[in-house]
Order: C-alpha cells, then sequence, then structure tokens
C-alpha cells in the first residue's frame, strides 16, 4: 500500500433546477481559489453508494432524496492544500423531497466540528463559462 494515502471512495448527488446545480463551495488556501462540487460524501464499509449518499445530505443538510439515478462512476486524483488525493466518485442525479431547497439562496452546513461549508445554487453556464471552477473537470461530461 502507497504511503501517500488512500483512495476515497464516495457519493456524490448532481441536483439540478432548470440551469443552475446546487454544490458546495470549497476553498484551497495554498492554490488561493475557490472551487464548487457536488454535495455528498464518504461511502462506509458495507454501505452501498446510494445509501451512501441519501445518509450524507440527511447529515449534512438535513435533506431527504427522491429520483434518484445512477449516472457513472469519476475517478478524480488531485493536489488539495498541498497534498495528493484520489477519489472514486459514484454519481447520481437526484432530487430533493422538500421543495424549500429549491428556493434556498445559500445554507451553511458543518461537515465535521472545524469544517463549515455553503451550499447553494450556481448557473451552469458560470462553470461552462470559466468564471467558476467545479471539481473534478470530468464532471461536465454529466451537466
Amino acid at each position: 500500500m502507497s504511503k501517500l494515502g488512500k483512495i476515497r471512495v464516495l457519493a456524490l448527488g448532481l441536483i439540478r433546477d432548470g440551469g443552475r446545480i446546487f454544490v458546495s463551495q470549497g476553498y484551497d488556501s495554498l492554490k488561493n481559489e475557490t472551487y464548487y462540487r457536488a454535495l455528498g460524501g464518504g461511502v462506509d464499509f458495507g454501505e452501498t453508494s446510494q445509501a451512501a449518499l441519501e445518509r450524507e445530505f440527511q447529515e449534512e443538510i438535513q435533506a431527504d432524496l427522491t429520483n434518484i439515478h445512477y449516472l457513472g462512476c469519476i475517478e478524480s486524483v488531485f493536489t488539495f492544500n498541498g497534498q495528493p488525493g484520489h477519489e472514486i466518485i459514484q454519481l447520481y442525479e437526484c432530487d430533493f423531497v422538500d421543495t424549500k431547497f429549491y428556493n434556498l439562496e445559500s445554507l451553511t452546513f458543518s461537515e465535521s466540528k472545524n469544517h463549515q461549508h455553503k451550499a447553494l445554487w450556481l448557473d451552469i453556464s458560470l462553470f461552462k463559462s470559466g468564471k467558476l471552477k467545479l471539481v473534478p473537470e470530468t464532471f461536465f461530461a454529466y451537466l
């Protein structure tokens, strides 16, 4: 096994509303760069990726999902805050059960005590034009 780290398996949800998608905002302090990605999180041992997706949305923003459809698998090798990372992403398209989420401008949620994140609706055109960075870049194939 490599000393650098482990491959993380994630389940992420692509939620659309017209020409916009619901994403989480992140920041890489070494690159001085803001980026965005779909919400979701790690798959635990013995858990299906769809179960992980539903659990993560419930834990992070207390949201239930519906119309969950598997889109595909994305492999992402990257550097974040100077550290190498490697993720296998199981990507799902889904919708919120509660329509209140479609009316939100943004919301702040905690992944852990020290990690607060902002989730918000952004126009897909902002990513396609290059004004905003969507990660991983291979995500564009699903838009």
